[in-house]
């Protein structure tokens, strides 16, 4: 199946699928561990990516609470919802945008067999 992936390219900072997904899940799980696990991603490199999302933008996408007594967690801010939000509305414009020139292109490859 055909899928268009997209990466916005900013000044200094990225958002693609991979990120998206990663704000996704923490949203879904509360945890940023969790999170990695389920997109077989370590926690360090989880981390990474949530502390780089985070010093992108105005305000942070994601708040962490430490670990303790209570366990930790972690969840998505208004912020956090709103940039996966818009995220998730570019990818389906430029999908509806770009729908002609993939079937094109699709006509053009190659026939498997």
């Amino acid at each position: 199946m055909t899928s268009l992936k997209l990466r916005i390219l900013f000044d200094g900072a990225m958002l693609g699928p991979g990120k998206a997904e990663l704000l996704e899940r923490i949203g879904e799980t509360g945890s940023i561990s969790a999170a990695g696990r389920q997109m077989e991603m370590s926690y360090k490199r989880a981390w990474m990516l949530v502390e780089e999302m985070n010093a992108a933008f105005a305000e942070p996408l994601v708040a962490s609470v430490r670990g303790g007594s209570g366990g930790g967690g972690a969840r998505l801010t208004e912020a956090g919802a709103e940039v996966l939000r818009l995220y998730r509305e570019v990818v389906q414009v430029a999908e509806g945008a770009a729908a002609g020139p993939v079937a094109a292109l699709e006509r053009m490859l190659r026939a498997k067999g």
